[in-house]
């Protein structure tokens, strides 16, 4: 995801500068793939940039934010949360960077990585989101929904709700149906009603899979988010567990490595252990 937004903005004729210090192999060629400017350390980067864009997993969000205000050592770029966190957890690494000089915007995206126009929007909010919003980020939506830190990561804990939870639940659904020989007859019946394609659920779900140990966390969010909201958190600590499991026996090890047209038997082979 980072690096496609790296590469927009790089086409909208923003400089892009970006750290690989201590980054994987896998990261430099993406680095490399979107044709963006390493400046070697994360000071070098706080002292460039005008604005930063923190793009990792859940878990790591509110460590990457104290990172980058102990790098840039009181007052810097605005730091863009573009993380999957719950409006609690936004408002923590908000008041954070305060402390630290930073302003932070709160930001959710929604969409795959935009390697294409038109796939992806970025909700925002916080007093600097229109600041933000005004960035040349080619083919991606920007909408700013408030003033208030939080607004944005609310949107995004209740429309990934639904998205990954139907992936969760699909999954889940999927593998009951392998333990008890009615695959056929599920898949059948969940295509009539448009929740499955047999040409591309199989695969998006194996992509799902090389993925699910980032979602854990993110489903915790959700729980957290629902829980603020008076609702019961247990539905997605239950589905946090789902992709627990996913994760334990993906298809692939990275996205990029899940071969199209995989058949349903060839996933819940995979997502079974082979059992």
């Amino acid at each position: 995801m980072g690096g496609a937004l790296g590469a927009r903005l790089r086409q909208g004729g923003a400089r892009v500068v970006v750290t690989l210090e201590g980054r994987s192999d896998r990261t430099r060629h993406r680095v490399e793939a979107a044709d963006l400017e390493d400046v070697g350390s994360l000071a070098a980067l706080t002292s460039e940039a005008a604005v930063i864009l923190s793009v990792v997993p859940p878990e790591a969000a509110e460590e990457a934010a104290a990172t980058i205000a102990r790098a840039a050592g009181g007052g810097g770029p605005v730091v863009v949360d573009l993380n999957a966190i719950a409006p609690a957890t936004m408002r923590r690494i908000g008041d954070s960077l305060a402390a630290a000089g930073l302003d932070a915007v709160d930001g959710a995206i929604s969409g795959p990585p935009p390697h294409g126009p038109g796939t992806t929007r970025i909700y925002l909010s916080g007093p600097r989101a229109a600041e933000v919003a005004a960035l040349p980020v080619e083919g991606v939506e920007r909408i700013v929904v408030s003033d208030v830190v939080g607004d944005a990561s609310a949107v995004k804990m209740c429309t990934a709700s639904v998205y990954k939870g139907q992936v969760a639940l699909v999954a889940q659904a999927l593998r009951t149906a392998r333990a008890h020989g009615v695959v056929g007859h599920v898949v059948a019946d969940l295509a009539a009603a448009g929740l499955v394609d047999p040409g591309r659920t199989p695969t998006a779900l194996g992509v799902a899979s090389a993925k699910a140990w980032r979602y854990v966390a993110e489903m915790e969010e959700i729980a957290a988010t629902q829980a603020a909201a008076g609702l019961t958190p247990e539905l997605f600590r239950a589905l946090a567990t789902v992709f627990a499991e996913l994760a334990e026996r993906p298809v692939a090890a990275s996205p990029e490595d899940v071969p199209d047209g995989l058949s349903f038997e060839e996933l819940l082979d995979r997502l079974s252990g082979g059992a």
